[in-house]
Formats: C-alpha cells, sequence, structure tokens
C-alpha cells in the first residue's frame, strides 16, 4: 500500500552536499600527498634533471671545445702544408740551381781537359814535327857529308858533278 509519510519527516539526503569536514579532510590528504611527492618525487626528478642539464651543458661545451681544437688543428694543417709545399718549392729551386751550377762546372772541366789535351796533342805534334824536322836535317848533313867525301875522292868534272847531283837528288828524294 501506500505510504505516505510526508517529507518533513524524512531525512533529507541529497546527492551534492558540502560537508566541511570531508573538505577538510581532502585538503589534508592533498598536502600530505603533495609534501610526499615534493620530497620523494620532484626533489629526486629534480635533481636528475639538473645532473641532465649539466650533463648536457658539459657535452655541448665539449663539444665545442673539441670543434675549436679540430678548427685549429685543421688551420695548423693547412699552414704546415702550405709551409711544405713552399718548402718543396724551395728545395726544388735550390737543386735546380745546384744542377746548373755543376753543370756549368762539368762543361768547364771537360773544356778545360779538351784545351789540355789539344795543347799536349799540338805540343806532340810540334815535337814530332820538329823530331822529323832534326832526322831530316841529320840525313841531308849525313847526305852532304857522303857527297862531299866522294868529290874530295874523285876529281869532278862536269858531267860527274851532274851524275853526282842527280844521284843525290834521287837518295833524297827517296828519304
Amino acid at each position: 500500500m501506500l505510504n505516505f509519510v510526508s517529507e518533513a519527516a524524512q531525512p533529507t539526503l541529497s546527492l551534492v552536499s558540502i560537508d566541511t569536514g570531508t573538505i577538510i579532510f581532502t585538503l589534508i590528504n592533498a598536502l600530505i600527498i603533495f609534501l610526499i611527492f615534493k620530497f620523494f618525487l620532484f626533489k629526486p626528478v629534480g635533481k636528475v634533471l639538473d645532473k641532465r642539464k649539466e650533463m648536457a651543458a658539459a657535452a655541448i661545451k665539449d663539444a665545442e671545445e673539441a670543434k675549436a681544437k679540430a678548427e685549429a688543428a685543421e688551420k695548423e694543417y693547412n699552414d704546415r702544408l702550405a709551409n711544405a709545399k713552399e718548402q718543396a718549392a724551395e728545395i726544388v729551386k735550390q737543386a735546380t740551381a745546384r744542377a746548373q751550377k755543376r753543370e756549368e762546372e762539368i762543361i768547364n772541366e771537360a773544356n778545360q781537359k779538351a784545351a789540355d789535351i789539344r795543347a799536349k796533342a799540338e805540343e806532340n805534334i810540334e815535337r814530332d814535327k820538329q823530331r822529323a824536322l832534326n832526322e831530316v836535317k841529320d840525313q841531308i848533313s849525313e847526305l852532304v857529308v857522303m857527297a862531299a867525301g866522294k868529290v874530295v875522292e874523285k876529281e869532278i868534272s862536269a858531267s860527274d858533278n851532274e851524275e853526282i847531283i842527280s844521284k843525290f837528288l834521287s837518295e833524297v828524294g827517296t828519304v
């Protein structure tokens, strides 16, 4: 049957209500959870993040230093390479100059030796020529002495004189 109870007699239960005790209890619980998170979660995570930030900064700094060193090494390498090229060019230049100087010395020595050989050959030719002339003179002298001896041995007539002269000339021609 229908039970009609008056509305004032039943306690009212509402779905939305504000209870100050529940609010205070919820706030205290939230504060406790916040403090727990702060000490056990936020601080360690913050420290980890700070360490990671420091590590990243150090890595960036190291990378910048390595880059600077690499650039310095590259510059030094390029300078050394340019210097080596200059030195190589200087060495080639000096070697060429020494080679040209040595070439001139060799040519001068060869010319001097050729001149010495020519002078010795001319001396030998002159000496051989003089020796040949001396031999011819000696032979002519012997022939003249021989002819004079023949002339002295016999009295000379015109025909004998011509015969002696022709004989002398024929003997000189064969020599």
